[in-house]
């Protein structure tokens, strides 16, 4: 039988129930694959917005990260060049004292390597806030994140870039730790060009 090919996967993944009886708004799995794709965003998990829209990243914490990026979207939904796949491709409901719920442990094992790995141009990856810090590099990501996204350069060695989520909660995070601004998303932009170039 011929490997999956990447449109296969994909297919699968679009028709993903397995985490049904547990996701409060029922499954609909968000991401976005190309084989030409340069550039990986791994996020958390969809929201509310995201799982209504079915648009990665179509609410404000996408309009925070592509800030960041100093993208503009129709660059940043260019999926020909950026890829999205999230720790989990679906809303997980919300947690008991509020917050969105992490994302479903049976997600990233069962779809990454399928939809992931064909994306053989992948030049950069970007984990975005603690469940994809840990999911790709298995830091304990909560008390660490400010160590792990300071000491970027190491894993951007590999090919990864760790940052914080772009969540409102994060402007006081970055109010109290000034080398983000200076340091990192300047390097992320960078890294970002870069990897986009050509």
């Amino acid at each position: 039988m011929p490997p999956e090919t990447l449109e296969e996967a994909a297919a699968a993944a679009r028709a993903c129930t397995r985490c049904g009886p547990a996701l409060p708004l029922g499954p609909r799995p968000v991401f976005r694959v190309s084989p030409t794709a340069r550039l990986l965003i791994i996020g958390q998990a969809p929201g509310t917005k995201v799982h209504a829209s079915g648009i990665p990243w179509n609410d404000p914490s996408g309009d925070r990260l592509r800030s960041w990026l100093q993208l503009e979207r129709e660059d940043f939904y260019d999926a020909s060049r950026i890829a999205i796949v999230s720790a989990g491709l679906c809303y997980p409901g919300r947690m008991p004292r509020g917050g969105d719920a992490p994302p479903r442990p049976e997600c990233a094992p069962l779809w990454h390597p399928r939809l992931i790995d064909p994306m053989r141009e992948i030049r950069l990856r970007l984990l975005v806030g603690t469940y994809a810090i840990r999911s790709v590099l298995g830091r304990p990501a909560a008390a660490a994140l400010g160590q792990t996204v300071q000491g970027f350069a190491e894993p951007l060695s590999r090919g990864l870039f760790p940052l914080p989520h772009p969540s409102w909660r994060t402007r006081s995070w970055a109010a109290q730790r000034p080398w983000f601004e200076a340091e990192v998303l300047p390097a992320l932009r960078d890294a970002v060009r870069a990897a986009l170039v050509g």
